[in-house]
């Protein structure tokens, strides 16, 4: 299966993966107000705004591979950090994965503060099996609720959160190319940011607690 995140909203908003890292934003007009995200934004080590149409997270509910519900709206006062990948994916999920587990485990006691949530963009390869072994394989079980279901009921979050699954579920592929992102969305469900599939675990070491307090 081929998938990959719309990006007509970062680039009509002008955003750029250069604002990484602590950059790439410019300092507001000296007298200018700006809005509560936009002062979260300017304290993050990352600063790719998160477009309009997900600033207030829309909410959703899935089963996790056990059967048992999970909605994003239950996380509330944790700092949420939500992707969408596929558990047989043989590059860039893996990576964003390896690289959300090596941030909790840097944050210590600080990672009860964070709820990592994968949504599946493969309703039909990603079984409860396929999922379990996943997670027992990248030391994320307990550490990550890993969403399934069937294509109706992943397409509504997919269009929520503007991503696009390219190919049906019949026509997947072993081997894919794919851009991927992480939103951040703090303990009051606003999503504030949006971090590149490269992340460091250090940028969410660092950003983790504020988007939990914020």
């Amino acid at each position: 299966m081929r998938h990959r995140f719309a990006l007509a909203a970062v680039v009509s908003a002008g955003m750029a993966l250069g604002g990484c890292g602590g950059g790439g934003t410019k300092a507001p007009k000296s007298g200018a107000v700006l809005a509560p995200s936009e002062t979260l934004l300017a304290r993050l080590d990352v600063k790719i705004p998160a477009p309009p149409q997900v600033r207030v997270a829309p909410d959703f509910t899935l089963k996790d591979s056990l059967g048992r519900p999970v909605s994003l709206s239950q996380f509330k006062s944790k700092a949420v950090l939500l992707t969408f990948i596929y558990d047989h994916c043989p590059d860039v999920c893996p990576l964003i994965v390896a690289n959300l587990h090596n941030a909790v485990a840097r944050l210590g006691p600080a990672a009860s503060r964070l709820q990592i949530i994968a949504v599946s963009v493969d309703p039909k390869g990603d079984t409860p099996a396929t999922v379990k072994a996943f997670l027992a394989a990248h030391e994320m079980t307990g550490r990550m609720e890993y969403l399934i279901g069937s294509y109706k009921e992943l397409l509504p979050v997919w269009r929520k959160y503007g991503v696009q699954v390219e190919a049906s579920p019949d026509q997947r592929e072993n081997t894919v190319g794919h851009s991927a992102f992480v939103y951040g969305i703090t303990g009051h469900g606003r999503t504030v940011v949006i971090y590149p599939s490269n992340l460091e675990p250090a940028w969410l070491v660092h950003d983790v607690p504020l988007l939990a307090s914020a």
